[in-house]
């Protein structure tokens, strides 16, 4: 703060600067501005009026050029970014820019060529057009739609009624802008700003019908699914319409693109109420477009038209079967036929299209085509070995060998020697890197596709990214085959293993290191299959290089993968997997994440208490809270698999960790430490006990406690150690148990206790009390507990529990205990009923022993037809069909 103030006086001096190199042709000290605004917006407080003043000033010149009136609207954008409590209070200057974005929005070019062009050109983001467009699009997002519908509103209907095209265009496309930020408020006026939209789709100039589309697709995803759940009856027709006309291919296929999106989030049982129709006139449009390929090699529509059809078939899985037979002939024709350079990206996305439709309707059904799809596939590879490692087939190539992969399962093991050498190549990839002079950076394009960072001295590091996002892709189809193929895969599990060890470190592409590190597991799953030593070779050359990755990982997200692949990994390997140099590694390094973990709450809370804390301030340290208990799950899922498969024997090197897990759950403590702290003490008593009685002292009253916490992940966490202290902790946990009941029952009754927020609690407190009344029979009065507990089930949202509670209900009715039966057999109607519930809610897993013995009590009850009438007289059509499904597969 005290560098803000020396340098305030000099801020006068900056703006008055700003303005006249603006009228000298000079953008660099405008460019400087916009980075004080995005870096420390604070500086720009006391001279914030003057600020906005100056920015709305240049914005609205039109003698200046177009990237200085972009860059004045960028300052006023970024601050709402970056300092939206302060840019709040201006609202007069917020107001007065939105007739200038929208202005600009509107400058537009008349471009006969646009109809016809068979390229989606992208956005000229250097054009006043979408630069105000994005300016929009953030400035809602930013200050919120409280404040920017009002102010953008009546403009964008005045712009919707011109006779002037581009107004019309550039309405429309403020609409598509402003929706996420506008969310909330916008659903109150959505019904009519959707007809509003419907009907600029029968526009007379081709790019307001364009626009139109692109709007709808915007704003099914602003709004979904509630968008789709509204309106599919009248946007499905209306896009369909849309594209059904022949005019012109660009609005065809930005109705496509429309369609696409919309479909994404659609409820599958509202599509197949179209799906005739639609999936019929797609085959109609699908047959034309592909005879205007052929007479005229016209293509655009035709590239968006085999996506839909993806989607479509994406979407609504095994119905699209009774199309398939009308849509594959089409599809391969196309794969065929597209030969030509021009033709590549219709090759890839029909070769894409082919794929999800073969997924869609399942390995039976797709197999009268497979061996002919698989040969335009390899054909389709061989080519590609020739080609620029930029060509657009090979991401769609790649995700649909993978697709191939999932439909054919073990019978794709046959092409893996084809596709595998490729991939490893790519994956192998070296990047280009250079160190090169200011003056040569400067003269190298954007669209080379390098990246620079100044070194200073006037040299930049720079490095080629083209290539990195197909190296990330291959690393992912690499995880991909060893996860599905498993024993198929182990021919190449050491090839990849070299291969992507020392990818852990690669640091010039997350998403390189996220793939390198979610292999290890599945790789290793793969070497399991050629036996012990093989797998403890894999495992010797993974571990050390994974211990040390959790420790030098710089990236959260990335680190977080890590961790979580070294949990599966020990899973994997089992007992006895680690040495004691790694053991000593690991809780070095878990010791520092959680001592940072404590110190940063530390920090966070000094910052809160500084001069210069506000709200944008508390949002990115909530922000980087989020990120550290994010870290805290993954620790504990370490220690978890360590639990689950050492058991006791690594209490000792536990109890370097003890001290900090222990202050996790005090009560002093933000909520999620005292849930993830509780979380691993519920790991030692349910894989380490009885040992785990020793720290009974530390969590007995935190587990006891935390029962009434506010927040249900708290009282999950307490209830679930609850639950596992009577299963699994032997009879030193009897007293505890008996404590535990009545705070459970608590919970239970509690009036908002089933809410969405509070059930899944409160069923791991209703699992609890089923667990000791089945574990600690001694604890608890059970015929007096029982009638309740049979009354709060079933348990809808927690499958593993429920499963538990309906275990538990078979040993009761397999024993013909009294109190569950009831007099006479009375309670059977309710009994019959949970079993319903439990196949509806998919509780019920046929592989279960659970789901035969349920099955049995069924059938027990119908040797009585008198009684099962009497259970059946009081199910719905529903329940009455689920008992059957179980009673056909069970």
């Amino acid at each position: 703060m005290k560098i803000f103030q020396d340098f305030a006086d000099l801020l006068p001096g900056i703006l008055q600067a700003v303005n006249d190199s603006c009228y000298q042709d000079d953008d660099s000290v405008l460019e400087s501005l916009v980075e004080i605004a995005d870096t420390v917006p604070k500086y720009l407080g006391p001279y914030l009026e003057d600020t906005l003043q100056l920015s709305l000033k240049l914005c609205g010149d039109s003698r200046l050029s177009n990237l200085q009136r972009q860059l004045a609207l960028e300052i006023i954008v970024t601050l709402s970014e970056t300092a939206t409590p302060m840019l709040k209070k201006h609202t007069n200057i917020i107001a007065q820019a939105v007739p200038h974005i929208l202005a600009m929005m509107v400058d537009l070019q008349d471009d006969e060529d646009w109809v016809n062009a068979d390229e989606m050109e992208e956005d000229d983001f250097d054009s006043n057009a979408v630069a105000a467009e994005s300016a929009l699009d953030r400035l809602a997002c930013g200050l919120g739609g409280k404040l920017v519908l009002p102010m953008t509103k009546e403009h964008i209907m005045q712009m919707l009624q011109s006779p002037d095209w581009k107004y019309r265009h550039a309405g429309l496309m403020a609409l598509s802008a402003i929706g996420e930020g506008c969310h909330q408020q916008m659903e109150s006026i959505l019904d009519e700003t959707v007809n509003s939209v419907l009907l600029f789709l029968q526009d007379p100039h081709p790019r307001v019908r364009a626009a139109a589309c692109t709007t709808l697709g915007q704003m099914a995803t602003d709004f979904s699914p509630n968008f789709q759940k509204k309106f599919h009856e009248t946007v499905i027709a209306a896009l369909l319409r849309t594209m059904e006309n022949q005019g012109n291919q660009r609005v065809q296929s930005h109705a496509a693109s429309a369609l696409i999106i919309f479909i994404e989030d659609c409820p599958k049982t509202l599509l197949v109420l179209y799906l005739d129709s639609m999936v019929r006139n797609l085959h109609s449009i699908l047959v034309i477009k592909l005879q205007e390929l052929i007479r005229n090699g016209t293509k655009l529509a035709l590239e968006q038209l085999v996506t839909t059809i993806a989607s479509v078939a994406d979407t609504i899985e095994e119905k699209f079967v009774p199309y398939y037979d009308i849509f594959m002939p089409s599809l391969k024709h196309i794969v065929e036929l597209a030969v030509q350079k021009e033709l590549k990206l219709l090759k890839g996305k029909t070769i894409e299209c082919i794929s999800h439709v073969g997924l869609a309707v399942g390995k039976e059904k797709f197999m009268q085509d497979a061996s002919n799809v698989m040969q335009l596939l390899l054909k389709t590879q061989s080519d590609l070995n020739n080609m620029e490692d930029d060509d657009p087939q090979t991401s769609y190539m790649v995700s649909a060998w993978a697709r191939m992969c999932k439909i054919l399962g073990s019978d794709f093991q046959q092409y893996l020697p084809l596709v595998i050498e490729p991939l490893i190549k790519t994956a192998s990839a070296k990047p280009d890197v250079a160190l090169l002079d200011t003056q040569d950076v400067e003269n190298m394009s954007d669209d080379d596709g390098w990246q620079f960072v100044n070194l200073g001295d006037q040299q930049s590091f720079g490095i080629k990214t083209s290539g990195l996002e197909a190296k990330a892709t291959a690393c992912q189809m690499l995880v991909y085959y060893a996860k599905e193929l498993r024993e198929g895969f182990v021919e190449y599990t050491e090839q990849v293993v070299k291969l992507m060890v020392p990818l852990l470190k690669f640091y010039f592409h997350d998403n390189v290191r996220v793939a390198a590190a979610e292999s290890m597991p599945f790789l290793l799953e793969c070497a399991r299959t050629r036996g012990p030593e093989y797998l403890a070779q894999m495992w010797q050359f993974i571990c050390d290089p994974l211990i040390k990755a959790i420790g030098t990982e710089p990236d959260t997200d990335v680190l977080s993968e890590i961790m979580n692949s070294f949990a599966k990994s020990i899973e994997v390997m089992g007992d006895g997997c680690l040495l004691d140099e790694h053991l000593e590694e690991l809780g070095e390094i878990l010791k520092a994440k959680l001592e940072g973990h404590f110190k940063n709450q530390e920090l966070r809370q000094v910052k809160r208490r500084e001069e210069n804390y506000d709200q944008q301030v508390e949002m990115s340290l909530q922000d980087e809270d989020e990120c550290d208990v994010y870290i805290l799950t993954k620790v504990s899922d370490i220690l978890h698999s360590l639990f689950s498969t050492y058991k006791e024997k690594i209490l000792p090197w536990f109890e370097q960790l003890l001290p900090l897990i222990v202050n996790l759950i005090c009560s002093s403590r933000p909520w999620p430490d005292r849930q993830w702290g509780l979380c691993i003490f519920d790991d030692i008593i349910e894989h380490c006990s009885p040992t785990s009685y020793k720290y009974v002292e530390y969590f007995r009253w935190p587990m006891l406690l935390n029962m009434r916490d506010n927040n249900p992940e708290v009282r999950q966490a307490a209830a679930y150690g609850l639950g596992v202290m009577a299963q699994f902790g032997g009879d030193d946990y009897r007293s505890l148990c008996s404590e535990a009941v009545p705070l459970l029952v608590k919970v239970i009754k509690c009036a908002n206790s089933k809410t969405k927020k509070n059930v899944i609690a409160t069923e791991n407190c209703i699992s609890a009390v089923g667990k000791i009344l089945r574990f600690k029979p001694n604890c608890v009065n059970v015929d007096e507990v029982l009638p309740h507990w049979l009354s709060w089930l079933p348990l809808h949202e927690d499958k593993e529990e429920a499963i538990q509670t309906l275990s538990f209900l078979c040993d009761l009715i397999e024993s013909n205990h009294p109190v569950v039966l009831g007099p006479n057999n009375s309670n059977l109607p309710k009994i019959i009923s949970i079993i319903a519930e439990g196949k509806i809610n998919e509780t019920i897993n046929y592989e279960d022993p659970c789901a035969k013995r349920l099955a049995n009590v069924v059938r027990q009850v119908q040797t009585s037809e008198e009684l099962w009438l009497e259970c059946i007289s009081q199910l719905d059509e529903e329940q009455q069909e689920a008992l059957q499904e179980l009673l056909n597969f069970a």
